[in-house]
């Protein structure tokens, strides 16, 4: 029987929560390499003269054709931003023009999941179980080489749950996100490197991130990305994934979205729309490689009893539109695509 559940999951193509947010604020005198702002009543250090300090993440796309001329803008083209407040002023969708991503699914304990869920978002969802003890959580590293607040690196740990309103069917409602392309989840980790990342993160998203360093490395074989431990500096875990060669063409969109919970302690989804330019998976263990050490992150990995590892994606080009939260009861009014 874990073998058909195997084989039903294989369609999944991963949950990867979301970048970081990114607002408006007072620029001030700082090193030549860099200024200041203050957003949301933090003191945040931003590129000088990079984009997000020119523009404040609505830059004209007649700029990202000259500062990119080989980046492929159609889809862009097609989105309109709109102000909003998110605790900040800022524009939504926010834009990630060229990236590269891996994602990895594993088993973990069923119960454990259930435990980190708060009470008010498992009224609303809950871990999808593929066979008895066992769900599945996404762990994704992104590099963001060049989007609306310049470039970083981020780490995402979620818990694939079922849609809110929908029952939890386990493998069929996989099968079911499958089909509509519309995969959801709880977002547990999200640490960032760059510090704009992180208090837009929070501060728009209510997203549990934090500032640490994330080394990431291009090998020929591989691509490599170390997550350092924010208390001692050192490295924490590393995530080393093939860089598959049979890979698809064909331009994709896939929504990943999430439920949380705001500053209000209301009930608030957010989503991001991803173009997949080229990717392919594997289910071969071999292909990926995950080093844990004693850092906070590895040990809450250890604490979910992660299992088999059933699919791994390799997307080294992909581009993203991320939307601004929005209170979950909309959800249930009005489709998000």
């Amino acid at each position: 029987m874990k073998n058909s559940y195997i084989s039903i999951v294989s369609g999944l193509i991963v949950l990867a929560l979301t970048p970081a947010v990114w607002g408006v604020g007072a620029a001030d005198n700082g090193p030549e390499s860099e200024r200041w702002i203050d957003l949301a009543g933090h003191r945040v250090p931003i590129v000088k003269d990079g984009l997000y300090d020119r523009y404040r993440s609505n830059p004209p796309l007649s700029e990202i054709a000259k500062e990119s001329p080989a980046t492929d803008l159609t889809w862009f083209n097609t989105l309109d931003k709109t102000r909003v407040d998110m605790g900040f002023e800022s524009y939504s969708p926010n834009f990630y023009y060229e990236n590269t991503k891996v994602t990895v699914i594993y088993t973990a304990d069923i119960h454990r999941l259930r435990e980190l869920l708060p009470d008010i978002v498992s009224q609303q969802v809950q871990p999808l179980q593929i066979w008895p003890g066992r769900g599945l959580v996404a762990l994704t590293a992104y590099a963001y080489h060049y989007c609306d607040n310049d470039s970083y690196n981020e780490i995402s740990l979620a818990i694939v749950t079922s849609k809110p309103g929908s029952l939890n069917l386990g493998p069929v409602s996989l099968i079911n996100q499958t089909s509509d392309k519309d995969y959801w989840g709880y977002v547990l980790k999200l640490p960032v490197d760059t510090e704009l990342a992180r208090v837009r993160g929070v501060v728009g998203y209510n997203l549990p991130k934090w500032l640490t360093t994330i080394q990431y490395k291009e090998k020929s074989a591989s691509l490599v990305f170390d997550i350092a431990d924010a208390d001692t500096g050192e490295v924490d875990f590393t995530l080393e994934t093939v860089r598959l060669t049979d890979l698809d063409e064909e331009p994709t969109l896939v929504n990943n979205s999430f439920i949380n919970i705001d500053q209000k302690g209301e009930l608030t989804y957010g989503y991001a729309i991803f173009r997949h330019m080229l990717y392919g998976s594997t289910l071969d263990d071999d292909a990926v490689k995950l080093t844990l050490g004693n850092g906070s992150f590895s040990k809450y990995l250890k604490s979910l009893q992660l299992g088999e590892m059933l699919r791994y994606d390799y997307v080294p080009s992909f581009q993203s539109a991320l939307y601004a939260p929005k209170p979950l009861a909309e959800l249930y009014q009005t489709p998000i695509h």
